[in-house]
């Protein structure tokens, strides 16, 4: 079964900087979208970042020039990295891709989620 990975999250001070990766394994013959969403505590869980298989980005507003998203095709990896986080970066985040199986499904996967906490 396909399987999502995320790693990299942490306990930083505001200002900082984190990468976070994530590594797919499983029958995949190809992924379409990435990407990365992220929950807080009583929130909702909510877009940060995309990538398309061609490389196409979109960020959430409260991300834009502070989080940089890239993916390796190749690897079919993601990653995300976040500078200058803020306390209210603080949350659970999750990588998501659209997966075209071996059995050529077409479904969206999520990782188990990394712990972000930024203090004050």
């Amino acid at each position: 079964q396909v399987r999502l990975v995320e790693s990299g999250g942490d306990l930083v001070q505001a200002g900082g900087s984190l990468r976070l990766s994530c590594a797919t394994s499983g029958p995949i013959l190809s992924i379409n979208a990435m990407g990365w969403y992220r929950q807080a505590p009583g929130k909702q869980r909510e877009l940060v970042a995309g990538i398309s298989s061609g490389g196409t980005v979109n960020y959430a507003d409260y991300v834009k020039g502070r989080f940089t998203i890239s993916r390796d095709n190749a690897k079919n990896t993601v990653s995300l990295q976040m500078n200058s986080l803020k306390p209210e970066d603080t949350a659970v985040y999750y990588c998501t891709a659209r997966v075209r199986t071996w059995s050529l499904t077409t479904s969206d996967y999520w990782g188990q989620g990394t712990q972000v906490t930024v203090s004050s």
